[in-house]
């Protein structure tokens, strides 16, 4: 989770010299920084380096990035005929994230698996709805509540490109995808079941047959748990406000965990970093499908070293034979 971030000097100096996008769409510095990261770090897979927005360029809707306050969506989709107008046959316009997972893919070889990622349908449309950050969700809400049917033909048209897009990953030689569902923790399970459950599950399905694991991550979603498993994801992220033993019976160990450490314990001293990594190894209790991971993203200001020590110390657990966890941390 941010693996390649604003914490790590190597990719500091390389923002000096590029904007975020342009990163992201230079596939040799996309794979530069997720190479370095991974390497640096330690962990036991790599997360290309790209931005969850990239698909509303290609849907036609621009967006850039606000100092202070993230992403600004020029003009947001309110109306019917704003949606009528997302293009959805560009996605291979994308190809350059593709690019950097297939350079990182080739430098690892066999030695560290590629995981692919991208925006899951509802974040991605509460981006396009609310035009950038949002406390309440009232704009997406109100489509929701009021016109369903432009709601459904908006997620459809998401989940078409991010599934092309996501597939495209996997043919460069992506060994996973993460869908990332960052807001949706500002829903009821009602809403979720009825509004982005049928439209995840769809996106799952298809990506399925790409043939590789489906990871998917959502934050503050403990009541949506159950729902979550009805998507057909291989793998389940939980972030940091419930335990993990509580979290993994919620889905009925049907599917595999991700989590979940409170990203903020990176900047605890090491033995509380190391107790508190150790509590959730022992939450797994060895079962089969833990991959060790933050509950969100590294934070600006993080020190490097602890996270570097905390994926020594998970591996270390997981060599002794305690738990079979792999260590890993993911990136936007």
């Amino acid at each position: 989770m941010r693996q390649a971030g604003r914490y790590m000097p190597e990719y500091r100096a390389i923002r000096k010299q590029h904007s975020l996008l342009e990163i992201c769409k230079k596939p040799a510095l996309a794979a530069q920084v997720t190479i370095e990261a991974a390497e640096i770090l330690g962990v036991d897979a790599a997360i290309i380096f790209a931005d969850l927005l990239l698909p509303l360029e290609v849907m036609g809707l621009p967006f850039h990035f606000s100092a202070g306050e993230g992403p600004v969506i020029e003009k947001p989709v309110r109306s019917k005929e704003d949606i009528a107008n997302l293009r959805t046959d560009r996605a291979a316009e994308l190809g350059y994230v593709s690019e950097a997972v297939a350079f990182v893919a080739k430098h690892f070889a066999d030695r560290v698996p590629v995981i692919g990622f991208c925006g899951a349908p509802f974040t991605l449309a509460s981006y396009m709805i609310e035009g950038g950050g949002s406390r309440n969700y009232v704009h997406a809400k109100k489509m929701m509540y009021n016109h369903s049917g432009d709601w459904d033909t908006l997620m459809t048209k998401l989940v078409s490109v991010t599934t092309a897009y996501s597939a495209e990953q996997v043919r460069a030689g992506a060994d996973a995808i993460q869908i990332f569902d960052s807001w949706v923790g500002c829903l009821s399970v009602e809403d979720y079941r009825r509004y982005v459950l049928p439209h995840v599950a769809g996106m799952v399905k298809k990506l399925k047959k790409s043939g590789v694991p489906i990871i998917y991550f959502g934050t503050d979603s403990a009541t949506l748990l159950p729902a979550m498993k009805e998507t057909g994801a291989d793998v389940i992220g939980l972030d940091w406000r419930i335990p993990l033993d509580e979290g993994w019976e919620r889905l009925d160990y049907k599917a595999a965990v991700q989590g979940n450490l409170d990203p903020v314990l990176l900047f605890a001293d090491r033995n509380e970093l190391k107790s508190r990594a150790e509590a959730i190894l022992q939450r797994a209790d060895g079962r089969p499908g833990h991959i060790f991971n933050l509950g969100h993203g590294i934070l600006p200001e993080t020190p490097v070293d602890n996270v570097k020590n905390l994926a020594r110390f998970v591996q270390e657990y997981s060599a002794s034979g305690n738990s079979k966890p792999a260590a890993g941390t993911r990136q936007r």
